[in-house]
């Protein structure tokens, strides 16, 4: 369970700890001089060398196939690789070999336990016997319940232990949190912290209850000690991060499932094909971490993947019905539906909004009827629970906006986030939205810059915390409505902000002014001004080797091509100097664009894709010749130089 503290495996051998270290290890026993054999494992196991000495004592066992010290010295490496699965199978084997070891029996459970075998686990687990092993045994089946889900079950196992043990507190505790009741947790993992002094995995939990009262102060002081005593105590991990950053990079195998789940939902936005190979990979371990499944659908519907979803979600009913939230099953199911039915995606949506208007309603009267009766512990909570419910009401008005949004219906997007207006006027993600709404119709700029303004300022000493297309919308709607000067003074700021980055680290990259001018350059090609807007989408992809890539040459292009089709007409006449300037500005793309893919796929393998969609493939996957940058270029300049000629 959670926290939930069960017996070690032992096998009468020391922890492994610092040791000298052994030169190259034997492959196999023979190489080992007689008589040095069992020193030479047991000091491999002290190094912690367990893929040595499992490799080591593979060889062994085929010819000692009941051996019953290969057979206890393997499961235990195995055990500590996270290996369970092979452990389980060396531990069943000993139980066969040695049926009255009652130690074998518990180490067998436990293996099965943790290699996502729970009904195994149970059955085993009834077979052992004895008063010694008892704690042990009901510690084990209280944590095989609760990865079922069992909760009553669990509470009935803890029940049976004295309360008084650490263990006990931090099980209850355990049961607790997965209930919600996030207070008594915290109490609880408190009253087991005083007893065991500073434990890291318990000052965790703490942090995770203030985190989940949204208490982030005492939160963000556990998480800090655990960091503070990290490096105290053990100083030799700042050496140790550098040398696993020399490391090759680590298979999926090879890391935890709770770090591969981890890494995959950090790297999404640069690495998306590695993010989604990570989380199948997980889908097909069991047991993986819970939220997996359901954050790979929402991942897919993110990248409108919608069959892709679709074909999971009907692929694993079991795991949808067992891992998913009703909340979160409803939504995605009206999700999938978006493309295939959108009236029908509509209205459910609009059930599940209205179900949460209702809750709002009925806890905005609670707030003031406990703000009337000045009970401040009571209007806490139940601001807290307001804030909560808004949280999940959004991302279904924005869901159910974005069908409206799609069909360019934006008067009726903007309908509908009035509608909310009462409950999200104060919600940045509801304001952002409503800016974007206002300044794509394109007749209310002024309002646009009303709601869009606060969210910049409230970032303007960081202003390159602000999302780009935010900044860019905002000068936009300030040149539309002649406040000329505001734009030019936030894009000075911005220029700044990158200026002053770089020389920080040169490093990093920002594409911040380089959006904005693009988004100004379209802006005036597309009322006609094309010299003026052709020189802003040339400047924004200066320098080329850091701001040209396959979403910024998009976009340029574009106006490249109404400028091209607008000429072809005879509608504009363009001075020599501008096509000698569009000229070398296709000579400069062909130059830095020749590695730069024209299409891409979140889901493509072998891509690295960075920050601006450029990714650089290897040569059996990227074609150059048909779908790179350097070609849509070099057909750009053919076709203006014969409108020159």
């Amino acid at each position: 369970m959670g926290r939930a503290q069960t017996s070690v495996l032992r096998t009468g051998i020391a922890r492994p700890g610092t040791s000298m270290q052994m030169g190259i290890p034997p492959s196999n026993v023979s190489q080992i001089p007689e008589g040095k054999i069992t020193s030479t494992v047991y000091q491999l196991i002290r190094d912690a060398r367990y893929q040595e000495v499992i490799k080591l004592l593979t060889t062994e066992i085929q010819t000692r196939p009941k051996s019953r010290s290969c057979l206890s010295l393997l499961a235990y490496c195995y055990y500590q690789t996270q290996d369970f699965l092979n452990a389980a199978d060396c531990y069943e084997q000993l139980v066969q070999i040695c049926p009255d070891s009652q130690d074998y029996k518990l180490y067998f459970a436990q293996s099965l336990y943790k290699s996502g075998q729970h009904q195994m686990a149970l059955k085993v687990s009834n077979t052992v016997e004895g008063q010694l092993l008892a704690r042990k045994i009901l510690k084990l089946q209280a944590s095989i319940k609760y990865e079922m889900d069992d909760i009553p079950g669990a509470k009935a196992i803890c029940e049976q232990l004295p309360q008084d043990d650490p263990d006990t507190m931090i099980n209850e505790a355990s049961l607790l949190f997965k209930e919600a009741k996030y207070e008594d947790a915290c109490l609880k993992y408190s009253e087991a912290a005083k007893i065991v002094g500073f434990v890291p995995e318990i000052a965790y939990d703490i942090a995770l209850c203030f985190y989940m009262l949204q208490q982030y102060v005492p939160a963000l002081k556990n998480i800090a000690e655990i960091i503070e005593r990290a490096i105290r105590d053990h100083p030799e991990l700042g050496i140790a991060k550098e040398a696993l950053l020399d490391m090759p990079p680590r298979q999926e195998h090879e890391l935890d499932q709770v770090t591969l789940h981890n890494q995959a939902l950090m790297n999404m936005d640069s690495d998306p094909a590695g993010g989604f190979e990570k989380l199948g990979f997980l889908l097909q371990q069991m047991p993986c971490p819970p939220e997996t499944f359901g954050n790979m659908l929402l991942l897919y519907c993110k990248y409108q993947y919608y069959d892709s979803a679709a074909d999971l979600l009907a692929e694993n009913l079991g795991i949808a019905s067992a891992t998913l939230s009703p909340y979160l099953y409803d939504f995605l199911d009206a999700t999938l539906m978006k493309t295939s039915a959108p009236e029908e995606a509509y209205k459910k949506f609009d059930d599940l909004a209205n179900r949460h208007l209702d809750v709002l309603r009925k806890l905005t009267k609670k707030v003031q009827e406990a703000r009337s009766n000045h009970d401040d512990d009571l209007l806490k909570r139940c601001v807290n629970d307001f804030d909560d419910e808004v949280e999940r009401y959004i991302p279904i008005l924005m869901a159910q906006a974005r069908i409206y949004w799609d069909m360019e219906n934006y008067a009726m997007v903007e309908k509908i986030f009035r509608k909310s207006v009462e409950f999200c006027n104060e919600h940045d993600t509801w304001k952002l939205n409503v800016a974007h709404v206002l300044f794509m119709q394109e007749s209310k700029y002024k309002e646009a810059i009303s709601f869009y303004e606060p969210l910049v300022k409230k970032q303007y000493d960081n202003v390159l915390e602000v999302t780009a297309i935010v900044l860019a919308n905002l000068c936009v709607s300030y040149i539309m409505t002649s406040q000329n000067e505001e734009a030019e003074e936030l894009m000075r700021r911005i220029e700044k902000e990158e200026e002053r980055m770089q020389l920080e680290d040169q490093s990093k990259r920002s594409y911040h002014l380089c959006i904005v001018n693009l988004v100004i350059g379209t802006l005036y090609c597309s009322k006609g001004n094309y010299e003026f807007g052709i020189s802003r989408i040339m400047k924004s992809l200066e320098p080329f080797n850091k701001k040209l890539g396959t979403d910024t040459w998009y976009y340029a292009k574009r106006c490249f091509v109404s400028l091209y089709e607008t000429l072809a007409k005879h509608m504009i006449i363009l001075k020599d100097q501008v096509y000698q300037e569009i000229l070398e500005f296709f000579d400069n793309c062909e130059i830095y664009g020749r590695h730069l893919p024209v299409v891409v796929d979140p889901l493509a393998p072998n891509a690295d894709q960075s920050p601006t969609g450029n990714r650089l493939y290897d040569s059996v996957t990227f074609d150059a010749s048909r779908n790179s940058v350097a070609s849509e270029a070099r057909h750009l300049k053919s076709l203006f130089l014969r409108l020159y000629d």
